[in-house]
């Protein structure tokens, strides 16, 4: 059973309504033509919510544990740190302190590896799901949708690490979910942390249904996952005095502005009386050192943006990558007092699925892969590929994006961008 998302929908408690038919939707050839325009998008008001969907349960199977490389999970921003732990890797100990507070949940459930596919070794290629959320104090912890979605592969070489950016508006059947009773729709991708997180799934329900929705979509079984508040984010730039970024074009904020030369959400100003003294963050073109606040911020805006969600995509990479070099270059990954310091600035908004297997086993067993040398990937080439169904826009993978993902599972992923270039990000 599936319904339709509407993004008008008004602010309610989740419940499940009766599901509306679903329109197939066949996916034209994308020829290599210059960049279209980008089309005119509203700019929203408000935070829309799923709209209340019903069904019939789906029978879940049990969850098969599998292995995790826990330490590739730090490129989210939380434990980055650990992409460059050779120093400390000669002292499993050292790593199994650094690691301690580290969160740890079932973040995959049928969205993991079976044992066919190599989920019970960490021999193999490892991929792992990564996930950043926004929740602001105003609202409420389960009412939020994963704004950054990143699947993250390492060959069974383990010498090359990639990052892939999944659109958030692409079209997506979200399967049902027994956890809480949702019967599956057909949504916009992040939609599906929002689902499984409703009705007592909390994030842990978010991620397994987002997991199980990019399996269903592009047949990739995932190792493990992390999930991040964009708060801890924030909190680990900061922990590192801050990140380089440059910007390629002229960016406005849609989220902040200043008052009284500090950054501030919109509804925050609004509510503490500032609205109309408040000015535009305007990021200008250029390299810059950025604080948590500006990195983060840029990092999130799409609307002033030529390529929309790709160019977000492209400045998430880019940010990601600006804390591994921050953390690497500055010996913070070398000392096991800065590394456990630095993933409490992550806080408790960071969670991490190892499969039951302890953090540090990975970390000393997979040691091996440069902390450098990340690759990041674009969909659909950095280009919109949108379908329009009952009024609302969705992105849709091009032929290329499908073979990419064909090429993630069967590990053949640094051969197949040799054969497209074009799929390496500019991030």
């Amino acid at each position: 059973m599936h319904v339709r998302y509407r993004p008008d929908a008004p602010l309610v408690e989740p419940r499940w309504n009766a599901p509306t038919r679903v329109q197939t939707i066949v996916r034209p050839v994308i020829e290599p033509t210059p960049p279209p325009q980008r089309p005119e998008r509203p700019q929203p008001s408000q935070r829309p919510q799923p709209p209340p969907v019903t069904g019939q349960r789906h029978r879940a199977r049990p969850r098969r544990r599998s292995p995790l490389w826990a330490r590739l999970a730090v490129t989210l921003g939380a434990v980055v740190l650990m992409l460059s732990v050779g120093a400390l890797a000669g002292a499993h100990v050292l790593i199994d302190e650094a690691t301690r507070n580290i969160t740890q949940d079932n973040l995959l459930g049928d969205g993991s590896k079976s044992a066919a596919e190599g989920g019970d070794s960490v021999d193999g290629a490892i991929d792992m799901l990564l996930l950043g959320v926004d929740v602001r104090e105003s609202w409420q912890e389960n009412n939020t949708r994963a704004d950054t979605i990143v699947i993250l592969h390492i060959p069974a070489t383990h010498d090359q690490a990639f990052l892939i950016s999944v659109p958030r508006d692409m079209l997506a059947e979200i399967p049902p979910f027994e956890r809480n009773g949702f019967p599956g729709a057909t949504a916009k991708v992040n939609d599906a942390f929002y689902y499984g997180a409703q009705n007592g799934g909390d994030w842990a329900g978010g991620a397994q249904l987002m997991a199980e929705t990019l399996k269903k979509a592009t047949g990739i079984g995932f190792d493990g996952a992390a999930i991040i508040d964009f708060g801890g984010f924030k909190n680990v730039i900061d922990a590192l005095g801050g990140v380089r970024m440059c910007v390629d074009e002229e960016t406005v904020s849609h989220h902040m502005v200043l008052v009284d030369g500090e950054q501030m959400y919109k509804t925050d100003a609004r509510r503490a009386g500032q609205r109309w003294a408040a000015e535009p963050v305007v990021y200008q073109q250029g390299c810059q050192e950025m604080n948590g606040t500006q990195a983060l911020d840029f990092s999130r805006q799409r609307y002033s943006l030529s390529d929309g969600d790709y160019g977000r995509q492209r400045h998430q990479q880019q940010m990601i990558k600006a804390i591994v070099r921050k953390a690497t270059s500055s010996g913070v990954t070398t000392n096991p007092l800065q590394v456990n310091n630095l993933i409490h600035a992550a806080g408790a908004a960071f969670t991490l699925d190892t499969g039951g297997i302890p953090i540090a086993d990975f970390i000393f067993a997979l040691k091996g892969v440069p902390a450098g040398d990340v690759l990041t990937l674009n969909t659909n080439g950095g280009r919109f590929n949108p379908v329009t169904i009952e009024g609302t826009e969705y992105e849709q993978l091009s032929d290329l994006s499908v073979t990419m993902f064909e090429a993630v599972r069967e590990d053949r992923l640094l051969d197949f961008v040799v054969e497209n270039p074009a799929v390496v990000s500019r991030s």
